[in-house]
């Protein structure tokens, strides 16, 4: 009697909390099938691409009803067993679909069916017969041969086509002739971004620098989690480097996570300084085909370096032996949709799974890093002051109550930003808000330009002279009159960095501005080409957002003026405390980084704050067990911790009305050990057209939130107002607005 085929149990894209059985292909041998394989299957009436997940003897359904699937895609797993499990603690821990949460860590080309196969580059190199090439002569005759040859000759490990872009278009014709005549060997290499021919060495490290090397070292061989706590400007990006340099001494892989994109460039010019070995680089900005070759390259080990933001977590390693995550207080760690996962918690955890260590870097950590460190779960490593001879900035309050305000600089500010630019130093200003003005009203019947879509103001963007939302991203065009009264008089409120530019231009018009910000740098390459201008001194007043806040190295910069120290002070959500002083400090440290003292203002109108004088008194770690204190009598997290059900739909009882059946589910099922507050209207309840509601759930203990949420999470689909609306479950959110 012939056996029964295996069931394939597949992991499926689709927002069901299951997975769904197939049969093995028609013209595939079940013998070959393994677990991370992909898999061409009939979903309904089209067709989608699923990930195997294991092969069962039993159907979860009759068997004569099981379709086979189309078409095996992968000769081999393109998950190893390592991600799979990763991933399906992923899926149970943030209560996710486990179709979705594998898709999610598969670049988008793999997720289409596309093949998993990388592309290589060629690169040319000289040859022995080559060196022997008298190139004056050659010149006489070939003057493009000779200049190509003399290039190869100063490379020591060849030249690729990104190397030869100034030369004229036609220098494939004279490589050719070169290959051809023996002189010069082609050979194909990853297409990976590779270090410098000459590696630097580094500099010497202080004792705390030594100390940590010392200590991420011994812990090389074994899961060991590290909080690497160092003030701005400390280095500790060299630890980074020397840790890194240890595990690709070993053979290891290393994986570097950032939390934006904009950090990315400068991280990957400082280790290509440093190492002559080939690294991948994975963020948004990557076409699909690019993303996809960089994360197979890596898989396949060709990779010793793998530097990305969030995503790259998932990204498989051959030979995985470190895990950096770079400012790990950083909210952009958390995906803000669909799988709203947490980059540096899933690399502790996919870390653990290797037995290999991770270090957390911040100059800032977040309050449950630190509480972690506290209990002993993480090693804390110190290192408190800067390196080489640089020293901490001087902080202080700028009362501006009673000054006059001119977009908001004072009058003491624009003398300070004078002083230093006398002395041939650079300023950076520093406002987390972009465009020209938030707000734009009527100066005669008070009309204000609101979003159609949001319940918010527009910003007024002046220089393209459009309005701009900047939760849904809709414009439209400035009108030349009021809309209610007819009326000309249209008149911006408030300050954005377009804004602090143009007053900054009128006020010191011979002096060289940047400003930095979303608007500024979204041509790709442009903001590189801006840091570079900084760089060489060509600017010399430097305005712009949190993106200029963290990671950059601006030796000349000795002034930092913080526009509005207030913005963070009066927030709703519990952590805008926590958020304000990581941001101030980080702005801060952009200061005084070399051998150049530096300063630090902030403006406020409210000097007396006791939390904003602690921190500008005694610094970011006295400001943190302050509201570390705050929070356990409050029973805030870290000392609890939280899921939030969100709701939306195009009517506003729609969500209301489906948060009150889940909450009612949620106490049929038994909350023990949960609270629940809600449902209550989001702080901005209207958005992008849609009405917003949330359920927050609380639970001192962590088993007590996810026992609720195992059994709670799959029937919300079953609810009567699940239909009417889009949900979505947070656990650990970063965000309660």
């Amino acid at each position: 009697m012939t056996a029964s085929p295996p069931v394939l149990r597949m992991a499926v894209p689709s927002p069901l909390y299951r997975s769904f059985d197939y049969l093995p292909p028609a013209d595939c041998a079940p013998e070959g099938l393994m677990p991370g394989m992909r898999l061409r299957l009939p979903f309904g009436r089209a067709q989608t691409v699923g990930v195997l997940l294991e092969l069962s003897p039993q159907a979860q359904i009759e068997r004569h009803k099981l379709k086979p699937a189309l078409a095996l895609l992968d000769p081999a797993p393109v998950l190893p067993a390592e991600l799979m499990t990763l991933l399906r603690w992923v899926a149970d821990y943030y209560h996710h679909p486990i179709g979705e949460t594998i898709a999610t860590a598969l670049p988008v080309a793999l997720r289409q069916g596309e093949a998993a196969q990388a592309r290589y580059r060629s690169r040319w190199r000289i040859s022995a017969a080559g060196r022997d090439v008298d190139t004056q002569a050659l010149a006489r005759r070939a003057k493009r041969q000779a200049d190509l040859l003399q290039r190869l000759a100063a490379s020591r490990h060849g030249l690729g086509a990104e190397q030869l872009t100034e030369l004229p278009r036609n220098w494939n014709d004279a490589m050719a002739a070169l290959v051809k005549k023996g002189w010069v060997e082609v050979e194909q290499v990853p297409a990976l971004v590779f270090g410098h021919d000459q590696p630097e060495s580094g500099p010497t490290l202080n004792a705390a620098q030594d100390r940590a090397v010392t200590e991420i070292v011994q812990g090389l061989e074994r899961f060991s989690p590290v909080l690497l706590d160092g003030v701005t400007g400390s280095g500790k990006t060299e630890i980074y480097l020397r840790a890194v340099a240890a595990a690709l001494a070993a053979g290891r892989q290393a994986l570097v996570l950032v939390p934006e994109i904009t950090l990315t460039p400068q991280l990957v010019e400082r280790f290509r300084c440093r190492f002559n070995v080939p690294m991948a680089v994975l963020h948004s900005g990557l076409g699909d085909r690019e993303r996809l070759n960089a994360w197979l390259l890596a898989r396949n080990g060709e990779a010793a370096i793998v530097i990305g933001t969030r995503s790259a977590v998932f990204t498989p390693l051959q030979r995985p032996g470190l895990i950096i995550c770079d400012e790990e207080h950083d909210p952009s760690f958390k995906q803000q949709s669909g799988l709203r996962y947490s980059a540096r918690d899933v690399a502790l955890v996919r870390a653990q799974g290797l037995g290999i260590p991770v270090i957390l870097g911040s100059a800032t950590p977040s309050l449950e890093s630190l509480l972690n460190a506290q209990q002993g779960r993480y090693q804390h490593l110190v290192l408190p002051q800067r390196a080489g001879s640089a020293k901490p900035p001087e902080v202080g309050l700028m009362d501006v109550r009673h000054q006059p305000m001119e977009d908001q600089l004072s009058a003491p500010l624009l003398r300070l930003i004078q002083q230093h630019l006398d002395q041939d130093q650079q300023v950076l200003l520093f406002l987390n808000r972009r465009g020209f003005s938030p707000t734009l009203i009527c100066h005669e019947c008070g009309w204000v330009a609101h979003c159609r879509r949001c319940d918010t103001h527009m910003t007024l963007h002046l220089k393209r002279r459009q309005l701009r939302c900047h939760h849904c991203g809709s414009q439209r065009p400035v009108q030349p009159q009021c809309p209610d009264c007819g009326s000309p008089d249209l008149r911006p409120l408030g300050s954005g960095t377009e804004r602090i530019e143009a007053a900054l231009g009128q006020h010191f018009p011979d002096v060289g501005l940047s400003r930095i910000d979303r608007d500024s740098t979204q041509r790709k390459g442009s903001l590189e080409a801006l840091l570079e201008t900084i760089h060489r001194g060509g600017r010399r007043i430097l305005i712009g957002t949190q993106m200029l806040a963290k990671g950059h190295h601006f030796p000349d910069v000795t002034l930092v003026g913080i526009l509005d120290g207030d913005q963070g002070l009066f927030g709703v959500d519990f952590r805008a405390g926590e958020r304000m002083a990581q941001l101030i400090v980080q702005v801060a440290g952009r200061a005084g980084r070399a051998d150049k003292p530096g300063q630090v203002v902030i403006q406020t109108h409210h000097p007396d704050n006791p939390m904003l004088q602690l921190l500008c008194r005694e610094g970011y770690h006295a400001y943190a067990r302050a509201a570390m204190d705050e929070r356990r009598l409050t029973a805030l997290p870290p000392y609890s911790h939280m899921a939030l059900l969100r709701a939306e739909a195009g009517q506003a009882a729609a969500p209301e009305a489906f948060l009150d059946q889940a909450e009612r589910l949620a106490h049929q099922l038994g909350a023990t050990g949960v609270e629940l507050y809600g449902p209550m209207p989001a702080v901005m309840e209207r958005r992008a057209g849609k009405y917003r509601h949330q359920l927050l759930l609380q639970a001192q203990n962590r088993a007590d939130l996810h026992r609720l949420l195992r059994p709670w999470t799959p029937q919300l689909n079953t609810l009567p107002g699940a239909r009417k609306v889009r949900w979505s479950l947070d656990v650990d959110p970063v965000d309660l607005i």
